[in-house]
């Protein structure tokens, strides 16, 4: 008989744990308004980043419908929804996704789900820490593999009512 209470011991606190791990996600992302950071972004090999630096000036917005990449001389636009970005910058498709999938810890410091949608199978990763989301993985519009790596993180920046002005969709 003391073997069941061992073995329902044991187990308990392993699954009470996943719980704690998914909700605190859940929650963290539940009280996101608005997010900024940096990335560094590797496809095939070529590393961009995303930092606002005197190399390459390259800023990218998104109101929830357009995805706008500036550089120092230009802007290209593209409609969100055709982009992977759609999905992952949306938490309230994230919440979904996750209230429904089982996690992978990685290294004891990252939390990994993966997904398909729309054909595309995407991996979302979250800091075991602090549970902010810190990367993703998935195939861009060539079929390349693309991963990126999120950094300096803010979340609830106020921000001026005209702070970013989108071009229009053509």
């Amino acid at each position: 008989m003391k073997k069941y209470y061992l073995i329902l011991f044991i187990f308990f606190p392993l699954t009470e744990s996943a719980a704690s791990i998914k909700s605190n996600i859940i929650k963290n992302l539940q009280n996101i308004n608005n997010i900024s950071f940096n990335f560094e972004q590797n496809i095939n090999g070529k590393i961009e980043d995303g930092k606002y630096n005197l190399k390459n000036k390259k800023i990218l917005v998104s109101n929830g419908n357009s995805l706008v990449i500036k550089t120092k001389s230009s802007y290209y636009l593209y409609p969100l929804e055709k982009t992977s970005l759609n999905l992952i910058l949306s938490k309230d498709f994230l919440i979904m996704k996750i209230r429904n999938l089982k996690e992978r810890i990685i290294d004891d410091k990252f939390i990994n789900y993966n997904f398909i949608e729309n054909d595309n199978e995407i991996n979302i990763f979250f800091d075991k820490q602090n549970f902010n989301l810190i990367g993703w993985q998935t195939l861009d519009i060539y079929q390349n593999l693309s991963v990126t790596y999120l950094n300096s993180i803010v979340k609830n920046k106020k921000i001026k009512k005209n702070q970013f002005k989108l071009p229009g969709q053509n």
